[in-house]
C-alpha cells in the first residue's frame, strides 16, 4: 500500500504565498517522477509542476515564474512553492508520484494523493 498525504493548503490572500507539501509512505522501493496537478471548480484537472528523476522540471505556463517544486528524496517528500499568488489559483491541489513499490516489479504506478484546498483571495 501507498498513500500520499498533501498539507499546507489553505486561504491565501492574492499576492502571497503557500507552501504544499506531499509525503508518500508505504510500500515504496523507488519513485520516479513527483508533482502537482491542480482542480479547479468545473474543470479538468491540469498539471502545475513535475519533477523526474532530479532532472527535468516542467510547469504549467500559468505558474512558471511563480512556483518552484522540490523534492527531498530521503523523505520521500515533494513541495511546491508558491508565491504571488492569484485568485485564479483557487483549486484543490493533488499530489502525484510513480512509484515502483517491489524490486520484484519493474513497473511505476501513478498514485495520488486526496488533495488540498487552495483558496485565494482577490
Amino acid at each position: 500500500q501507498v498513500q500520499l498525504v498533501e498539507s499546507g493548503g489553505g486561504l491565501a490572500q492574492a499576492g502571497g504565498s503557500l507552501r504544499l507539501s506531499c509525503a508518500a509512505s508505504g510500500s515504496i522501493f523507488s519513485i520516479n517522477g513527483m508533482g502537482w496537478y491542480r482542480q479547479a471548480l468545473g474543470k479538468q484537472r491540469e498539471l502545475v509542476a513535475v519533477e523526474t528523476n532530479g532532472i527535468t522540471t516542467t510547469y504549467s505556463d500559468s505558474v512558471k515564474g511563480r512556483c518552484t517544486i522540490s523534492r527531498d528524496n530521503a523523505k520521500n517528500m515533494v513541495y511546491l512553492q508558491m508565491n504571488s499568488l492569484k485568485p485564479e489559483d483557487t483549486a484543490v491541489y493533488y499530489c502525484n508520484a510513480y512509484i515502483r513499490t517491489s524490486s520484484d516489479s519493474p513497473f511505476f504506478l501513478s498514485y495520488w494523493g486526496r488533495g488540498t484546498q487552495v483558496t485565494v483571495s482577490s
